[in-house]
């Protein structure tokens, strides 16, 4: 039987390896986030933050892709910690805009510097360039960015 023609191993096929390679960098994320006292979800939410003067939860809730409730329970936790303000809108009050705190604008700087180092140290095995292409190949499977060539 031709190799083409014979089923791939399960650990051999790309979702399996995805799969893997995301729960690795996951874990990584997570260990280097811990002592910054936030989560992937939560950093997520204060990088929208930042990138927006002022959000309401529904658009919050829109621009992550969660659920009302998700986003309700992400912004009681960082706002527990100090790291998000809630008020009413001026506009309608039945919204609540979130904003950064100082805090908030603290932590998210080094906790994606945390991110950031532990993304570097998981590509380091492939090199730059490899990595550099590895990370435009995934843009352009996930739909955002268009293949060249």
């Amino acid at each position: 039987m031709p190799d083409h023609d014979r089923p791939s191993l399960p650990e051999d096929r790309l979702g399996q390896l995805l799969k893997r390679a995301q729960a690795k960098l996951a874990r990584a994320s997570a260990e280097a986030l811990a002592p910054h006292g936030v989560d992937g979800h939560e950093l997520t939410v204060l990088a929208v933050l930042s990138d927006a003067a002022s959000l309401s939860q529904v658009e919050m809730a829109g621009r992550i892709g969660v659920d009302r409730t998700t986003m309700v329970a992400l912004i009681d936790g960082l706002e527990d910690q100090g790291l998000v303000a809630r008020r009413r809108s001026p506009w309608d009050r039945r919204k609540n805009i979130v904003e950064l705190t100082v805090a908030g604008q603290d932590c998210l700087s080094r906790a994606e510097q945390a991110r950031r180092g532990a993304e570097r140290r998981f590509l380091a095995p492939l090199g730059e360039e490899t990595a550099a292409s590895l990370v435009r190949a995934l843009r352009v499977l996930a739909g955002e960015e268009r293949a060249h060539g």
